[in-house]
């Protein structure tokens, strides 16, 4: 079974300008990746193109089972729907409550049954927590619940791969560690989670797959020499 990521000998491209070169990386379905590096690194670069907002133009790339190189903007749509993607401004629709938010997002992917579509909305809900908030509007979460929402809207199409780009960077530790415990939880699953992150907290609190992003290159970094870098 193919990896539902596989990058090989990418570049990472800024527009005209090169941020990452010669990009190897595989990660196999339940593994939980995090990408770290400096501001400015290529992380959140890396992620956009593996979601299709930025093409790749040189390498190969594989995710979801879409090959990335040969990628039409028409298909862009389809890749995303296979797709989990969690931002760290959470994007959520203001003037509709958590079920109306979700349901959204199953009409414009293509969900015709409102029946099918309210269990799914319940399930993914129950699964993070918000199943008694279906109600309320996006103000009247916390952060945590509103990151919480987020994620069971990257859930709705039962997605392959899992992209979050600084998922817990304006919440509190205490709300963050909930938040990673739930992104391990989906990753037990067999969901292929990618995450960038600044928190090292995390990732020692939390464990999982290093890859360092420095002098426009990415390699995996063994636990014990992330430990000895931020001592």
């Amino acid at each position: 079974m193919e990896n539902p990521i596989s990058i090989s000998k990418a570049t990472i491209h800024q527009g005209s300008i090169a941020i990452l070169q010669e990009v190897n990386l595989q990660v196999s379905e339940g593994e939980f990746v995090y990408l770290i590096g400096r501001t400015g690194s290529g992380k959140s670069s890396l992620l956009k193109t593996l979601y299709g907002e930025l093409p790749l133009q040189d390498g190969e790339a594989n995710i979801a089972g879409y090959d990335l190189r040969g990628l039409s903007k028409k298909d862009v749509p389809f890749l995303r729907r296979k797709l989990g993607i969690v931002f760290q401004d959470f994007q959520l629709l203001t003037d509709r409550n958590v079920l109306e938010n979700l349901m959204f997002v199953l009409k414009a992917t293509g969900w015709k049954n409102k029946h099918e579509m309210l269990d799914r909305c319940k399930a993914v809900l129950e699964k993070v927590g918000l199943q008694t908030k279906d109600y309320k509007i996006p103000a009247e979460l916390s952060g945590g619940e509103q990151q919480r929402l987020v994620i069971a809207r990257a859930l709705l199409n039962e997605p392959k791969v899992l992209l979050a780009d600084e998922p817990t960077g304006n919440l509190d530790p205490e709300v963050s560690d909930e938040i990673m415990a739930l992104l391990k939880s989906i990753a037990r699953e067999g969901t292929a989670i990618l995450m960038a992150t600044h928190d090292y907290r995390l990732i020692q609190k939390f464990g999982g797959t290093i890859c360092k992003l420095e002098n426009r290159s990415l390699r995996l970094m063994e636990s014990y020499e992330f430990n000895q870098s931020i001592l």
